[in-house]
């Protein structure tokens, strides 16, 4: 079967997170992704490290963990786009590409001639999509973006950790990814404009655009009411109960979602009572009064054991669920199930593959597919000149003497 992507070549000059986690879906979609680094550089990640993949010696690789998270199906090619003979290269790969994503400062890349208006003229089919912290235009243009600051200027950070403590950011680079996830997104729509027109278009995206864009709900409560929303820790602002339950060993989730799941779990712990109290018959009564409400619910909680309560409101279909270390995260039989946890191959580990995260998206026709594990840096170079470009072998030799691969 035929991946839905498949025949799609993208240019890849981008590195670090957003970029990455962009260009790897769309290479997990089946597109041809030419991951392009800086000769004795690459991608910074690939050091951001420990952990890195051992070899059969016991000895840390230069592949770290965090590189390997955003990098497979692609094919690296180490080329040096700050020399002439390397940006003449460049846009020989760019003639014979579909999609160009980068995230260079805003106008980094004029300087190598490889800017949008630069690439439209020989190539006026591409996709060329702009990956920045802060956008291709507005008063903050200028300025490197990363993750921490996004979601501290996107507003995020407000709205996570304890009622009284510090603001919070997401454990991981969700700034990032998100914006990739969005990048993706956008190519695709303009790859059907461009099916429909023949003609391709520039993509601009920003880390704090994207942030802002998925506050959703709390955005709008605040829009909408004009009141600031407030840290909840685990509670959620407009529904109630749905936060982190005590139990006897330890911790569970408990989400209703409406009143007669409210009903349910009130049976099964014993209060029938509680949905006939005014204060608490409605989602909308228990939002005003949590304050009276959560200490009761916890009281009764923190007397059976967590997984006597998973069970019980699982049969009885009111969401619950365990708050999973990460190891219970990859044994959880669902996980397992579902193909979340994959190995590639991958000869300089100790036992010749790589544990990765899978792919979420299930297709009935065109399924997702795992070609190539993350390359080591310039893997590909000779084999994409070769094919795309057509250099022999004393063509790349003499390019590789120069430094320009």
């Amino acid at each position: 079967m035929t991946a839905p992507l498949a025949g799609l070549r993208v240019f890849d000059l981008t590195r670090i997170l957003a970029g990455p986690t962009c260009t790897q879906l769309l290479g997990d979609l089946g597109a041809e992704v030419l991951k392009i680094e800086r000769p004795g550089q690459g991608d910074d990640t690939r050091k951001w490290g420990p952990p890195y993949v051992q070899d059969a010696d016991g000895n840390d690789t230069e592949t770290s963990a965090y590189y390997l998270s955003a990098n497979r199906n692609k094919r690296s090619v180490t080329l040096d786009i700050a020399s002439a003979e390397g940006q003449r290269l460049a846009r020989e790969l760019i003639r014979e590409s579909d999609i160009l994503v980068e995230n260079f400062k805003a106008g980094g890349l004029k300087k190598y001639g490889l800017a949008y208006d630069d690439v439209k003229e020989i190539a006026p089919h591409i996709i060329f999509c702009s990956i920045t912290g802060f956008g291709q235009t507005g008063p903050y243009a200028s300025r490197a973006g990363y993750d921490y600051l996004a979601q501290g200027m996107g507003g995020i950070m407000s709205l996570t950790g304890e009622p009284d403590g510090q603001p919070m950011k997401v454990g991981i680079g969700i700034a990032d990814i998100m914006c990739g996830m969005y990048a993706s997104s956008a190519i695709l729509a303009a790859l059907h404009h461009r099916h429909r027109t023949g003609q391709g278009q520039h993509i601009d995206l920003a880390l704090l655009d994207t942030q802002v864009s998925w506050l959703t709900y709390e955005g709008l409560n605040y829009l909408t009411g004009g009141e600031l929303p407030k840290r909840r820790g685990n509670e959620h602002p407009n529904i109630v109960p749905y936060k982190t339950m005590p139990a006897s060993d330890g911790y569970f989730i408990l989400a209703v979602g409406n009143d007669g799941q409210f009903a349910k779990f009130c049976d099964e712990a014993g209060r029938p009572d509680l949905p006939r109290d005014r204060r608490f018959a409605t989602n909308a009564e228990r939002v005003r009064n949590r304050q009276a409400l959560y200490p009761i619910l916890d009281e009764i909680t923190a007397a059976r054991p967590l997984e006597d309560w998973v069970t019980a409101l699982n049969a009885r279909g009111v969401p619950s669920g365990p708050v999973n270390t990460l190891d219970r995260v990859f044994a959880d039989p669902q996980i397992q199930h579902r193909k979340m946890q994959i190995e590639m191959d991958y000869p300089q580990a100790a036992k010749g593959k790589v544990d990765l995260i899978g792919n979420p998206i299930g297709f009935s026709e065109t399924p997702v597919s795992y070609r190539q594990s993350p390359p080591r840096m310039g893997e590909h170079t000779d084999a994409v000149l070769q094919d795309a470009l057509g250099l022999d072998a004393d063509e790349i030799a003499r390019l590789r003497d120069r430094g320009v691969i």
